[in-house]
Formats: C-alpha cells, structure tokens, sequence
C-alpha cells in the first residue's frame, strides 16, 4: 500500500521532533492528573497511517488547513481526541511528498491542501480500515460522553477516594491487599459482561 511508503523516514523525523521537543506548539504533559493521561494512551490509539487516512478522508470533501483538519478529527471523537501538530503537518507535508495532496491557494496566509487523484484512488483503496479508525473515533465519542454523567463522575471519585484511602495505609495486611485485588478483578468482569 502507497500510504505506507516512507513511514520509516517521518518515524525517524518524528522521533528527532520529540527528542528536540519540535512539536509545533502542543505539549502532551500539558494535560495534568488523570485526564492527561487518559489523552496521551489515546494519542497512541492512532498510528500515523490512520492519520493519513484520515487526513485523506476529510481533504476528499474540502480543502482545509492544518487547523481544520486537527479540528475536524476532534469533532468527531467529540474532543476526546486531538492530534497535535506535531503529528498533523509531518504527515501532511509525507503525503504532499508521496503525491496524495497538493497545496492550494487560500483566502488567508495559512497552507491549504487538497486531495490529487492518486489521492482520491488511495482512499478508495483504504475504504474498510478508514471505518475502522472513523468508528474508533466515534466510540470515543461515546465514552466521553458516558463519562461525563454526574452519577459516573460521583461514582468514579468516591472509588478512588476508597482505594487511595485503603492504600495509603502502611500497615495494610497481605489479607487485605488480596481481597481488594480480588474486588477489583470482579468488578471489572461484572462491568465487561454488563
């Protein structure tokens, strides 16, 4: 597949950037405690193909900038989820490299880009995994969400006020430790199978 071509060149690119601290303005450890968190492992839930297809996706409709483009995938995981610029416009430029995109000219001073045929046939190639990656983004939609309900909120707090209170005992007996282990595992099956 065309879309993998030259991964390992804007992998060693990306690498330097995060090394040099290139991100292009979005820091991941900006986000403090568990949220965060919670967005760096989503940042990784997508590769830098499901990037470029997505960035194929949506130039197949309009033109758009770098920008629109971050913000667009934003909408649709309903910000759970928003690639940096540090990973939009490597790829952008990758794609412009490999022949998918080319730059247009723009009402305002910012890079537009737009589909070319070889992009457009790309796309239309990559149909089913482009599902996949729009349905991962909507699932995450979702759970945002479900997270956000005050009932889930109240109960997620009063669970880690319970554990951290339990665990921050120094004297807590083996005993102890086995039965929360315990009441863990179980109320993760008991969420699974619900």
């Amino acid at each position: 597949m065309r879309i993998h071509h030259l991964h390992h060149r804007l992998c060693a690119k990306h690498e330097r950037h995060e090394r040099h601290g290139l991100h292009g303005g979005h820091n991941h450890h900006e986000h403090g405690g568990m949220e965060g968190k919670g967005r760096m492992r989503r940042e990784r839930m997508f590769d830098a193909n499901d990037i470029r297809l997505l960035i194929l996706h949506f130039l197949s409709s309009n033109n758009a900038h770098g920008y629109e483009l971050i913000k667009s995938i934003e909408a649709i995981a309903k910000g759970e989820y928003v690639p940096s610029p540090g990973i939009i416009y490597p790829n952008l430029s990758l794609l412009e490299e490999m022949g998918l995109i080319t730059a247009v000219q723009s009402d305002s001073s910012k890079k537009a880009w737009t589909l070319t045929t070889e992009g457009h046939a790309e796309l239309v190639l990559q149909q089913d995994h482009l599902g996949h990656i729009i349905a991962k983004l909507e699932s995450l939609g979702v759970l945002g969400d479900n997270r956000r309900l005050p009932e889930i909120q109240r109960a997620i707090h009063n669970f880690k006020m319970a554990l951290n209170t339990k665990l921050g005992q120094s004297d807590l007996p083996k005993e102890t430790l086995y039965k929360i282990i315990d009441t863990l595992d179980q109320a993760a099956k008991d969420i699974e199978r619900s």
